[in-house]
C-alpha cells in the first residue's frame, strides 16, 4: 500500500483515544515520552528521551524520518503505517499520525500518535465507525445490564414495537414487550451471564407490539459483555424477524405430517376425519369435511349441483366436543342455495374471506332449535372453502375457520389448504374405489357362501366367517355342508390365495366344483384329485404354468379339506390338500387333532392325495378351519397355535353356534390379517329304529319278498302313504341287481329327513336312465324310479356299488314318532 493510501486509511479509521503519544524535537529525536508509549514499546523515559525516533523504527521505515520531520516543519502532517522496534527486539506494526506541535517562539516540534493494530485485519475501527455499524444495522441490537435492564439499543429494534431507544432505557423486556415469553428470553440471558457461553439461534414465538394481531417468530443471539477485569457488565443480544421463514417451515411440517397421517386406512370417513385433525390446531381452529353421500358408499360421484346432498364425514375443533358444529358425523349437511359452500362445490373453485361479516346470512339450513348459526354467535371470523377434487371430479368440500387465532387467512394459507385437500382427495378417492371393490367382493363372497347351513340328521352344524382387515382386502376362504346319499354328509373348508374379487370368484368356482364332485359320491381323496386336475387345467388354459413362481392363476395354490361322515355306522373319511387338519372334540371335551396326511395344494403338483378313516363316537365335534384361525400359520409356531386353538375349542358353550363364535372372537382380532372360516359339526348316530337292512338271495323270487318286507317296515315307521312308490322302487332296484350282477344283494331302508332306499350289489357298472319308445317291452325301470322319487343315483364302494333313491317325507308321517322295529 502506498503512502497516500495509508494516510487515507488512517485518517478514516484512526481513533486518537486509543493512541500512544510522544513528542519529537526539530532534529527528530524524542523530546517527551508518555506512559502509553512506554506500555506500547516497552522503553522507559530514560531509554527513550533524547533518542532518535529513527532508532525506534525498522530499517525500511527509519530512512523516512527526515522527510516526515521536514513535512511537519512545513506545517503539514502525515498518517500511515509504520513498523516499530520494541525493547524486547520484536517488531510491531502500528498506525501512526505525525503532525506539528505549535508553540510560541520555540523550535518546531512534531507530535506522533501511535496506535497498535493488534489482531485487526488491517486496522482498528474507530468508535464513530462502530456506532455507524450498530446504529445503521437492519438487525435489532440491544445491551442490557446485569439486572437485564436496557442500557442501549439501536433504532432497528424499535421496528418490533416498544418505542424508540430512549424509551427503553432502564426498563426490562416484559415491560417493553408484554406479548412475548419474557421469562424464557430472560432465562437465556441469565444463563449467558452465569456461564459466559454465548447462545446463538434461540427461536421464540409471540406477539410484538408492532404486530399485535398475529404471532411473529424471532431468532435471537446472546453474548456476555465483560469489563477490563473480566467481570460481567451485561448482555449484548441481536434479534431478527424470521416469521416468513418460520411460517414456511410450519407449512412444510404440516404437509409432511399430512403425508404421514392421511390415508392410513382405506376408509373414506376415516380419511376425512384425518384431514380435519391434521389441520387443527396448527392451521385452523375449526374444520369440517362434507362429502357427497354417494362417495361414502363407494359409488362414482355425479356432477355436482346445488341439490346434490352432502353428508358430514369429518370435523375437528380446538375446543372439546366441537361446539361450533351444527351437525354430527354422518348427518346430512344442508347449505342454502348460492352459499359459498354450494358455490365451491358446483364451480370447483376455492373461496376465501379474510373477515366474515358477523350479521351475514346463515349458510346452513335445518338449524337445531336453540342453536346459533351466525358467525358472530359461533365466534368465527375468517374462513376458507376448498373443494375436494380427484380425477377431475368434485367429491365434496372442506371448510376451514379461525376463531381463537386473530390473524385472518391469507393467500399463502389458501395455497396450503389446497395442497392439504388435494392430498386428502387422492386418499379419499382411493378409499372410495377400494370401498366399491371391497363391497362388490363382499357381496360376491357372501352370495357364494352358504346363506344358512342345511338341517341334517347326521350332524348339528355351525359356521363363522370373518373377512380380512380392509387394508389387505377380502380373501377367498369358504366352507360348505353338502348332503350326500345314504344320510351321509360332506364337510368342506377351503382357502383361495390372494384377495379381492378375483379370489372371491375363484372361491366360487372351486365351491361349485366341489359340490359337483360330491354329487358323484366319490371318496375324499378322489374328490381332491379331480379338483386338482381342474385347477391345473384352468391354469394351463390361462397360459400360466402351475409350478411357475409368482403365478397369476388365482386358484393355483388353493387349500382344501374334504370330510365325509356316515351317521349309520359313525365312520368318517377325510383328505386334505395343503390344509390344516381338523380338530376333534370328544364328547367329554378332550381336544385332539387328526393325524391327516397332507397332500399338496391344488394345482401345484405333487404326490397323490391320501385319506384316513376313523370311527366317531356320537356327540363328537369336528372343527374344520382355515389357517387364519391360527396366529400366523408359521411352521415353527404350529404347536403353539394348536395349543391356543385347543384351549378355545375345549371351552363349553350353551350351543354350537355360540361355541363357534366364541372360538373366532377369542382367537381372531376384529380386523384380522387373513380371512377366517370355521365350520363345526357335532355328529349324530341314526338309531336302530331308523335303519333296516336285509340280505337277499340272488333269486328273482326274492323281489316279491323284498317288496313285502319293505312295506311292513314302512307300516312300523308310520309311512303307509309311501308304500306304493316304495314297492315300485324296491322292485325295480332289486330286479336290476338280480338281472345284471352276480353275488350278494343287500336292501337297506333309512328313515331320517327323507326315506332312502338302497340296494347293494357286486356289479361294477352303473345303470343308465333310458327313454324307451312306446313299442319297447323293457327299459322303463329307472325312468319310473326317477318319476316317483326326489333323486336317485349310484355310489361305488370297494366291493361293488349301491343304487339309491330318496323320497320326501313331507305329508307322509314326517311328524309322527317312528315305530320301533321288532
Amino acid at each position: 500500500m502506498g503512502a497516500f493510501d495509508e494516510q487515507d486509511v488512517v485518517r478514516r479509521w484512526f481513533d486518537v483515544a486509543d493512541a500512544a503519544p510522544l513528542l519529537l524535537d526539530e532534529r527528530g529525536a524524542v523530546a517527551a515520552w508518555t506512559g502509553d508509549a512506554a506500555r506500547l514499546l516497552g522503553y522507559g523515559p530514560a531509554d527513550a528521551v533524547g533518542r532518535a525516533f529513527a532508532d525506534l523504527l525498522a530499517d525500511g521505515d527509519a530512512a523516512r524520518v527526515p522527510e516526515l520531520v521536514e513535512r511537519c516543519r512545513a506545517g503539514g502532517g502525515w498518517a500511515g503505517l509504520l513498523t516499530v522496534r520494541r525493547r524486547d527486539g520484536g517488531a510491531l506494526r502500528v498506525m501512526a499520525r505525525i503532525t506539528s506541535a505549535l508553540d510560541t517562539g520555540g523550535p518546531a516540534r512534531c507530535l506522533v500518535l501511535l496506535s497498535e493494530m493488534g489482531g485487526a485485519p488491517g486496522w482498528d475501527m474507530s468508535r464513530r465507525v462502530l456506532e455507524q455499524m450498530v446504529a445503521g444495522s437492519p438487525v435489532g441490537i440491544a445491551v442490557v445490564d446485569t439486572d437485564l435492564r436496557y442500557v442501549w439499543s439501536n433504532p432497528a429494534l424499535a421496528r418490533f414495537g416498544g418505542g424508540p431507544p430512549a424509551q427503553r432505557l432502564g426498563r426490562r423486556l416484559r415491560e417493553v414487550q408484554p406479548g412475548l415469553d419474557a421469562e424464557g428470553i430472560e432465562a437465556q440471558m441469565h444463563r449467558v451471564l452465569a456461564t459466559g457461553e454465548p447462545v446463538v439461534g434461540y427461536e421464540h414465538l409471540g406477539r410484538v407490539r408492532s404486530a399485535p394481531h398475529r404471532e411473529t417468530a424471532h431468532m435471537m443471539s446472546f453474548t456476555r459483555l465483560d469489563d477490563d477485569h473480566g467481570q460481567p457488565m451485561g448482555v449484548y443480544y441481536t434479534v431478527v424477524d424470521i416469521t416468513d421463514r418460520y411460517r414456511a417451515r410450519c407449512r412444510l411440517a404440516l404437509l409432511d405430517r399430512a403425508g404421514e397421517q392421511l390415508g392410513r386406512t382405506l376408509d373414506v370417513t376415516h380419511t376425512a376425519q384425518e384431514l380435519a385433525e391434521v389441520a387443527v390446531p396448527e392451521f385452523a381452529d375449526f374444520v369440517t369435511v362434507d362429502l357427497l353421500d354417494c362417495v361414502l358408499h363407494g359409488a362414482e360421484a355425479p356432477g355436482a349441483t346445488e341439490t346434490v346432498p352432502l353428508r358430514r364425514a369429518g370435523q375437528q375443533s380446538v375446543h372439546p366436543d366441537v361446539p361450533e358444529a351444527l351437525v354430527g358425523i354422518g348427518d346430512v349437511a344442508s347449505y342454502r342455495p348460492g352459499s359459498p359452500p354450494v358455490r365451491a362445490l358446483v364451480s370447483g373453485r376455492s373461496w376465501r374471506k379474510e373477515r366474515l361479516d358477523p350479521p351475514a346470512r346463515r349458510w346452513a339450513t335445518h338449524i337445531p332449535a336453540g342453536r346459533g348459526a351466525t358467525f358472530l354467535e359461533l365466534g368465527l371470523h375468517s374462513a376458507m372453502i376448498v373443494p375436494i377434487r380427484a380425477r377431475g371430479v368434485t367429491l365434496g368440500v372442506t371448510t376451514f375457520f379461525r376463531r381463537r387465532r386473530q390473524e385472518p387467512f391469507d393467500e399463502e394459507d389458501l395455497g396450503l389448504a389446497e395442497d392439504l385437500v388435494a392430498r386428502a382427495a387422492v386418499c379419499m378417492d382411493n378409499a372410495r374405489r377400494y370401498t366399491r371393490e371391497r363391497d362388490a367382493a363382499l357381496v360376491l363372497q357372501h352370495n357364494l357362501l352358504p346363506h344358512r347351513l342345511p338341517e341334517l340328521e347326521a350332524v348339528e352344524a355351525a359356521a363363522c366367517y370373518r373377512p380380512a382387515d380392509e387394508l389387505i382386502g377380502l380373501g377367498g376362504d369358504w366352507y360348505d355342508l353338502i348332503p350326500l346319499s345314504g344320510a351321509r354328509v360332506a364337510l368342506v373348508v377351503g382357502e383361495v390365495p390372494g384377495h379381492g374379487i378375483g379370489a372371491a370368484a375363484a372361491m366360487g368356482r372351486l365351491r361349485t366344483a366341489v359340490r359337483t364332485l360330491a354329487a358323484l359320491d366319490l371318496p375324499p381323496e378322489e374328490v381332491l384329485a379331480h379338483l386338482d386336475d381342474l385347477v391345473s387345467s384352468t391354469a394351463w388354459e390361462e397360459g400360466v404354468r402351475p409350478d411357475a413362481a409368482g403365478t397369476d392363476a388365482q386358484a393355483v395354490g388353493s387349500c382344501c379339506v374334504y370330510v365325509v361322515y356316515d351317521p349309520v355306522d359313525g365312520r368318517c373319511g377325510m383328505a386334505a390338500a395343503g390344509h390344516p387338519a381338523p380338530a376333534l372334540i370328544a364328547p367329554d371335551g378332550a381336544v385332539t387333532f387328526v393325524e391327516l396326511p397332507q397332500g399338496p395344494a391344488l394345482g401345484v403338483g405333487g404326490p397323490p392325495f391320501e385319506s384316513v378313516e376313523l370311527d366317531l363316537a356320537e356327540g363328537s365335534t369336528l372343527a374344520l378351519h382355515t389357517d387364519g384361525l391360527l396366529a400366523r400359520g408359521e411352521r415353527w409356531a404350529v404347536d403353539a397355535d394348536r395349543e391356543r386353538l385347543g384351549r378355545a375349542l375345549g371351552r363349553r358353550a350353551e350351543s354350537l353356534e355360540l361355541h363357534c363364535r366364541a372360538v373366532v372372537e377369542g382367537l381372531v382380532p376384529s380386523r384380522p390379517h387373513d380371512d377366517v372360516a370355521l365350520l363345526m359339526a357335532r355328529t349324530r348316530r341314526l338309531g336302530a329304529h331308523q335303519v333296516a337292512t336285509w340280505e337277499l338271495a340272488h333269486d328273482p323270487a326274492m323281489v316279491a319278498d323284498a317288496r313285502r318286507t319293505a312295506v311292513r317296515q314302512l307300516a312300523e315307521w308310520g309311512l303307509d302313504e309311501l308304500a306304493f312308490p316304495t314297492e315300485l322302487v324296491v322292485s325295480e332296484l332289486v330286479t336290476n341287481a338280480i338281472r345284471y350282477t352276480g353275488g350278494p344283494i343287500r336292501l337297506r331302508l333309512i328313515r331320517e329327513r327323507s326315506l332312502v332306499c338302497e340296494v347293494f350289489d357286486a356289479g361294477a357298472t352303473a345303470p343308465h336312465l333310458r327313454h324307451p319308445r312306446t313299442t319297447d317291452e323293457g327299459g322303463r325301470g329307472l325312468l319310473l324310479v326317477s318319476q316317483f322319487t326326489q333323486r336317485w343315483g349310484t355310489r361305488f364302494v370297494p366291493d361293488g356299488k349301491i343304487l339309491w333313491a330318496e323320497q320326501s317325507l313331507t305329508g307322509a308321517g314326517r311328524d309322527r314318532p317312528p315305530h320301533p322295529t321288532t
